[in-house]
């Protein structure tokens, strides 16, 4: 039994020792950003007071969020694409609702196609869990008076015993002690409270206003409601377990979540939603204020697409050039041609004989002019030529001929 359990813990130390490795350039980045804030803050506020490393955590969490904002607005885009693709989708559950593995074939095709990654509402959220539990690890070897880098080395001591509202930010409300123990409870489960309530008030103002009605359903309906309920139940038990200080930083992430939300939802909304139709109300009211069209400029409607045809658009008609004509045509053509308007323009006139003109209605004085005009030895009409005499004429001829002499 020995000899079976000592692989199986070398195996464990080395999965421990490769993951302190991996983690290890974060536990200097999220110390190095520590100490920086309260560096900065340590100017104005008591460098050994609570508040000092609570608001520097605060700001350790908004530079996380900072650099996350390409990922929030990839986040958008697919998610918008998603809903878009919700009636290829239905069609596609139609026809290959039977093949689960042609189903889920068609719907990667589909994916690639349109670039858009389902899991892409997730990316925030998944590349924050390694910087949340550095944080946690800092925090937690704080609290035993140990660190992880030699950045937090002077300041584990200011940071083990710095309180807010009496209670230590470096304890759990699971592993509170000490005269403050009480405080600890209290305000873990505020902090718990507050930052489940506001993860769940983001997600649900997200699924009210920013959907469609077609996007609540299937696949994309499902991966929302589990951001819905199965985040924040997650938080809400796991939060016992986080100090202080973790609950402070995803409390002021969901407050950063909550405000990116409304911000996205207010000036770029979803078409086909709440806020998009809200949007366009706003705008309509915004023009009647100012004494122009109700639709002018509103998206969405006749009033956008033509506003810049009727009067929107100030800018001067761009004047047309005359067309360079020849000699020949500013004199109506050369001598002796008669061009209808259709050949003119480069028509080809038409082969009903009704449309010909008739012999009879040219004027004769025309016609001899013409013949006249018609210089002698050049081709026109060919001359009549005398038909050939029979040999009965000529012998006719020549005793007439005979006779008269």
């Amino acid at each position: 039994m020995t000899l079976l359990a000592i692989p199986g813990l070398a195996v464990w130390d080395g999965i421990v020792d490769l993951f302190n490795t991996v983690m290890t350039p974060l536990y200097w980045a999220v110390s190095a950003l520590l100490v920086g804030w309260h560096w900065l803050l340590g100017q104005v506020l008591d460098p050994n007071g609570g508040w000092a490393w609570a608001l520097s955590i605060a700001g350790l969490t908004i530079v996380i969020r900072t650099l996350l904002i390409p990922l929030f607005v990839r986040q958008i885009r697919s998610s918008r694409n998603m809903q878009l693709l919700q009636p290829k989708m239905k069609e596609l559950q139609k026809k290959y609702g039977h093949d689960r593995e042609k189903l889920g074939q068609e719907m990667m095709k589909l994916y690639k196609e349109t670039g858009t990654n389902p899991f892409s509402s997730c990316l925030p959220l998944l590349l924050q869990s390694p910087i949340f539990l550095a944080l946690f690890r800092v925090l937690d070897y704080a609290a035993k008076g140990q660190w992880h880098s030699e950045i937090m080395k002077p300041y584990v001591g200011s940071l083990q015993h710095a309180k807010i509202f009496g209670a230590e930010i470096s304890q759990t409300f699971l592993k509170a002690n000490g005269s403050g123990a009480g405080n600890v409870k209290v305000v873990a489960i505020v902090l718990i409270i507050l930052m489940t309530a506001t993860m769940f008030t983001t997600q649900l103002q997200l699924m009210r206003k920013n959907m469609p009605k077609e996007a609540l359903t299937g696949q994309a309906a499902q991966m929302q409601k589990i951001m819905l309920y199965v985040f924040p139940v997650f938080f809400l038990i796991g939060g016992f377990n986080f100090p202080i200080g973790v609950l402070i930083y995803w409390f002021v992430s969901n407050l950063w979540t909550m405000g990116q939300q409304f911000y996205v939802i207010r000036r770029n909304p979803a078409p086909g939603t709440h806020a998009y139709d809200a949007m366009q109300a706003r705008k309509r009211e915004h023009n009647l204020r100012h004494g122009r069209p109700a639709d002018e400029n509103v998206p969405g409607t006749e009033g956008a697409a033509t506003a810049t045809e009727t009067g929107s658009d100030r800018r001067p008609a761009q004047r047309q050039q005359p067309k360079r004509q020849s000699r020949s045509d500013r004199r109506g053509g050369p001598a002796g041609t008669s061009e209808t308007p259709a050949a003119s323009n480069g028509q080809t006139s038409s082969s009903d004989p009704q449309d010909a003109p008739r012999p009879q209605d040219t004027p004769k004085k025309t016609q001899a002019g013409a013949a006249k005009k018609q210089p002698a030895g050049k081709k026109g009409t060919p001359k009549r030529q005398p038909a050939a005499k029979s040999a009965a004429q000529k012998k006719a001829a020549q005793k007439r001929s005979g006779g008269s002499r």
